[in-house]
């Protein structure tokens, strides 16, 4: 009899966990305290992440499940027994995806008169408009395709909308038809209405002029059809050319198997059950992986409805990111700005105009030698690398690392590594085994008989369209030490030459794992001795066993730990005897939580380190990671008062237990905190303090103990007409 693991039960599965996340998602859209438009968003934000999680996690559980021997994950499940379980609570997810768009979304848009019409509840006059629509727009972009022996089952392409036909042709013979909903097209047309706003699937169009395109045939029945591809390929890291491999598994995750089929349409309707069985046929796919919905398929469309222009009480209130730091504007360039204090931008609450004019400025700069910089993940339309190309034709050298692995963005990746490279930047396209994912700028300057280099180092991408919805956070700095560690960093990226011995950053894949480990174990030689212990963690996601192994010792020995975990967490608070000192909280709301930040209480001289990095084996092990100190007193505080904020948080907060399941925090003794909200009051100004901020009734007694202390002064400066001391007194 083989020994069971008894620890299994200490880490939750990561895949489980993921769908715990987008549940949480889900909430927002539930949500009625949030506008409708914003409700209508989030169910959007899910459809596209479930559509990613298909195409990764749950291709690569189908991929174990081919493999043999069969191997137990972290949390003990083997491929199969994982994937029946995904499976179930996949489908429940499903189902709870169409009650919010059916229930919840449809009506409440139907109360702000904005409606989804179908062709039967069109008027005689929308109908000749969108004929009319059809016949000059859609017509000429379709293809149907018949498919009988001379004509074979087509290819369809992940992702795509398409509607099946039934059809029959003049001697009787049943046959069937496939017509692609042109993603070149909007996928919803605006109906003109005076009061309201009223609007029709482009599917739903098409659908009923279908007599058009298959004219030699009678249409049975029709329903509309949707797949999903696996898109998890892995890249030959020994090729000779890394971007030859990377556009072919381009290539193959256009052909990859099919891991989901979605028909619309109610479950009990017989009329295209045929076509049904047709198309499961075709595709080789299993029941489980079938799923039907009573609603419009592929709902990622409400993340650009949503953009539409509408009435502004119908969304949040608009926020702006603040300036950032007044120390930007004392000198005369950020590089002076820089030389006096290191700076420290929290996105999206300060402008990302920071990042991008530090590049700006390096490009124009005289004294500017050359720019190094690692991407990731860029815009359509960069503006930082339009600086890089204009720091290029300056004649500055300029060295961009363009990881092309980036999954999902590496056509965009592509295409602008060649533009980097024809307007004469070093590119550098990856390293073989490696993503480089770190987030680092480097500028060396001229500045007299001396070098000097500036830095900015990031926990987020250089990319300045989710930086308006990602919550990052960035430091400028010029100290030696770190200068040295970033050219001793690229040249590593760069050439042959390698280096662990870093001062002042910690860089995966060699650096990382050590430096947590020890990190946690100061803090648990610190609570043994009864010195000041404590962790607050704050990443993206905890997936690696001998990280959350080494917090559960931690919180073993006593250190209190807690952390702030966006998305999977494989470590499971609250147990007995094992993370009893363990509180985990999830913040899912109107931005994207995406900054890393690492506090140690250090014996009572906390230490506070930021970066790339999430505690995961592909963050540690297998990717080019930095982590940084922040290292001046006032920064320091300030990364600290924002971890209290956010700990503090009961809106968009949800607390982990020890069965994994999320409650929000939220009690209604409890003062209200958005710490998202917050962080822009604070970049604004409007707050001068984070956490243990004094009540008002405080504020309001110590302003009338003042006023009290200070009342013979007063009035003795008036009667001396002393105006300017008085003045200085009540600004004090």
């Amino acid at each position: 009899m083989k020994k069971k693991n008894k620890r299994n039960y200490c880490y939750n599965n990561r895949e489980l966990s993921w769908l715990d996340f987008n549940f949480r998602v889900l909430e927002e859209a539930l949500d009625e305290h949030n506008p409708i438009i914003e409700r209508a968003k989030f169910l959007g934000i899910t459809a596209s992440n479930l559509d990613e999680f298909f195409m990764v996690r749950v291709s690569n559980v189908i991929k174990r499940m081919g493999k043999k021997p069969k191997k137990r994950d972290l949390s003990g499940f083997k491929p199969k027994k994982l994937f029946g379980i995904l499976s179930k609570k996949i489908h429940k997810f499903f189902q709870q995806q169409i009650s919010c768009f059916k229930h919840f979304i449809i009506p409440e848009l139907k109360k702000n008169k904005i409606e989804f019409l179908s062709w039967k509840q069109l008027d005689e006059h929308q109908k000749m408009f969108l004929e009319n629509y059809f016949e000059r727009i859609v017509f000429p972009v379709l293809t149907p395709m018949a498919i009988d022996p001379g004509r074979p089952f087509p290819f369809i392409s992940g992702r795509s909308l398409n509607i099946a036909f039934e059809l029959k042709n003049a001697k009787g013979k049943t046959v069937f038809g496939i017509v692609n909903v042109p993603p070149v097209l909007p996928r919803y047309i605006e109906l003109q209405c005076e009061s309201s706003r009223k609007f029709i699937f482009l599917e739903q169009l098409i659908e009923s002029q279908i007599h058009s395109l298959f004219e030699l045939y009678d249409v049975k029945s029709s329903c509309f059809f949707r797949i999903t591809r696996n898109s998890d390929f892995e890249i030959d890291e020994e090729a000779e050319n890394i971007l030859t491999e990377v556009q072919k598994s381009i290539k193959k995750r256009k052909r990859g198997s099919i891991v989901r089929l979605e028909f619309q349409g109610k479950q009990n309707k017989k009329e295209c059950s045929e076509t049904k069985k047709f198309l499961i046929k075709m595709f080789k796919v299993k029941k489980d992986d079938v799923y039907q919905s009573e609603i419009p398929i592929d709902l990622r469309f409400l993340m650009k409805f949503t953009n539409e222009k509408w009435d502004p009480k119908l969304r949040f209130a608009p926020q702006q990111s603040a300036n950032p730091a007044a120390a930007f504007y004392k000198k005369n360039n950020v590089f002076d700005a820089i030389q006096e204090s290191d700076l420290m931008v929290a996105h999206p609450f300060e402008s990302f105009d920071a990042v991008v004019n530090f590049v700006k400025q390096a490009a124009e700069d005289p004294k500017v030698l050359a720019i190094k910089q690692t991407l990731y993940r860029v815009s359509a339309n960069s503006p930082i690398i339009d600086a890089l190309i204009k720091a290029a034709d300056n004649g500055k050298q300029v060295t961009a690392f363009v990881e092309l692995k980036a999954r999902f963005d590496e056509e965009n990746n592509i295409l602008w590594a060649q533009k980097l490279e024809k307007s004469g930047c070093h590119v550098i396209y990856g390293i073989p085994g490696l993503k480089t994912h770190c987030k680092i700028i480097l500028v060396v300057r001229q500045e007299g008989e001396t070098i000097r280099r500036y830095l900015h180092l990031g926990t987020g991408n250089y990319n300045d369209i989710t930086a308006k919805y990602y919550t990052d956070v960035g430091l400028f700095t010029c100290k030696t030490k770190f200068g040295m560690d970033a050219s001793a960093l690229f040249n590593s990226l760069t050439g042959y030459s390698h280096n662990e011995d870093y001062q002042k950053l910690i860089v995966s894949p060699k650096g990382t794992r050590k430096f947590f480990k020890k990190m946690i174990d100061n803090e648990i030689k610190n609570a043994k001795s009864g010195s000041p212990s404590k962790i607050i963690i704050k990443v993206n996601a905890i997936v690696d066993k001998d990280i959350i192994n080494k917090l559960y010792d931690a919180s073993n020995a006593g250190v209190k730990i807690k952390m702030i975990i966006r998305g999977m967490c494989c470590l499971i608070p609250g147990l007995k005897k094992m993370s009893e000192n363990i509180e985990v909280i999830s913040i899912v709301g109107r931005l994207l939580e995406h900054s890393r930040i690492f506090y140690f209480e250090n014996g009572g001289s906390p230490q506070i380190f930021m970066g790339s990095a999430d505690l995961m084996p592909r963050n540690l092990n297998r990717r080019i990671e930095v982590i940084f100190p922040v290292e001046q007193e006032p920064l320091k505080k300030r990364a600290a008062d924002m971890l209290n904020l956010m700990l503090s948080d009961t809106v968009n907060a949800r607390i982990q237990n020890e069965k994994t399941h999320y409650k929000r925090v939220y009690k209604k003794e409890k003062r209200i905190i958005n710490s998202q909200m917050e962080f822009f009051k604070i970049a604004h100004g409007d707050l001068k303090k984070t956490s243990a901020e004094p009540s008002c009734e405080k504020q309001i007694q110590d302003l009338a103990n003042d006023f009290e202390n200070n009342f013979e002064n007063i009035r003795n400066m008036i009667l001396s007409k002393k105006m300017t001391e008085i003045r200085d007194l009540f600004y004090k």
